[in-house]
């Protein structure tokens, strides 16, 4: 008794912390239709995806390194994303934090949440209220959620996506996702879509600790967009590793990665020119040649640039180098 009673107290007391300016105005219409939350043991990563035929739906998922993950949706409240989070930080089981916001809101029946902490306690509700066909399934280390559906099959088919897909826990929510889709998904079709993981350890650098943010906000294939964007964020994480080991003088790693970032989103201009000036760096000249022109080809800008590196240190300063570099 005493644990609901303090629960609801922090919930006063974040409310009179909180002005209506910060927080999203709560919509008269359900948000979200379909969502994971995750936890990947291996790394300490937490993870959440949804897709709804609503704008923006990324609004709905809220995670916090070492700490966890809430998705709340149907009649939304978005509240109880940050106070979810914030209990959870000061101690409070999932269980113990959904308890506690359900029992301080009079709306709780058309209320959908899930919530995962970092001791691995899941906590769902579907309030009896939500739109058919609307239920939710807890698996080990996940819980899907899913509302507005054409089927009931639909939370099942992305449980079994998640549990049998090989991979990190972006591929298996990628995965949790399209089978919602592929099962019939929400009656109303598709709109925006939206992925995050969480760093499982965390630095406080939000730009650190965010591995995935990938948001599609209207879209006719929010889905196919997604997973475009994370196979381009994939790709720019080994960019930014590759940076890295330029900056460490180790080119043969930074070699590796910029191949690897390549391979992942072929044809980008941006990964094929640093992959080129890499390359030089490293001493393999002849190799980055094509690759320059492939980059110059589709658009003559980057030729621009290759002289301006020489000043930055990227490229040695060698005219004759730099002639044959631009003359590709």
């Amino acid at each position: 008794m005493r644990a609901i009673i303090s629960i609801v107290l922090l919930l006063v007391f974040q409310a009179c912390m909180t002005t209506a300016a910060e927080e999203p105005v709560t919509p008269l219409r359900p948000v979200a239709t379909y969502s994971i939350v995750a936890y990947d043991t291996l790394t300490g990563e937490f993870g959440a995806a949804v897709q709804s035929h609503y704008f923006k739906v990324v609004d709905v998922i809220w995670l916090e390194p070492g700490v966890g993950a809430v998705a709340t949706q149907s009649l939304v409240d978005f509240a109880y994303g940050p106070l979810g989070l914030e209990m959870m930080k000061k101690g409070k089981s999932a269980k113990l934090a959904l308890a506690g916001l359900l029992a301080s809101d009079p709306d709780d029946e058309v209320r959908q949440v899930a919530m995962i902490d970092k001791n691995l306690v899941i906590a769902a509700h579907t309030g009896a209220k939500c739109i058919a066909e609307a239920g939710h399934q807890i698996g080990k280390n996940y819980s899907v959620q899913a509302n507005l559906m054409r089927n009931n099959t639909v939370w099942g088919a992305m449980a079994r996506a998640f549990e049998t897909t090989p991979g990190d826990i972006a591929e298996k929510m990628m995965a949790a996702l399209e089978a919602a889709e592929n099962e019939g998904g929400d009656i109303r079709g598709m709109q925006s879509a939206a992925m995050v993981v969480v760093t499982g350890k965390p630095t406080g650098l939000p730009w650190r600790d965010r591995t995935v943010d990938i948001r599609v906000d209207d879209s006719p294939q929010p889905l196919v967009e997604l997973r475009r964007l994370l196979n381009i964020s994939r790709a720019y994480r080994h960019m930014d590793r590759g940076d890295e080991y330029i900056t460490a003088k180790e080119f043969d790693k930074a070699n590796a990665e910029y191949a690897r970032a390549a391979e992942l989103a072929p044809g980008n201009a941006e990964i094929l020119f640093w992959h080129a000036v890499t390359l030089v760096t490293a001493g393999e000249i002849e190799r980055s040649l094509p690759i320059f022109k492939e980059v110059f080809a589709a658009d003559s800008s980057w030729r621009t640039l290759v002289s301006r590196l020489v000043s930055s240190d990227l490229l040695p300063n060698d005219k004759k180098l730099i002639e044959k570099i631009v003359g590709q």
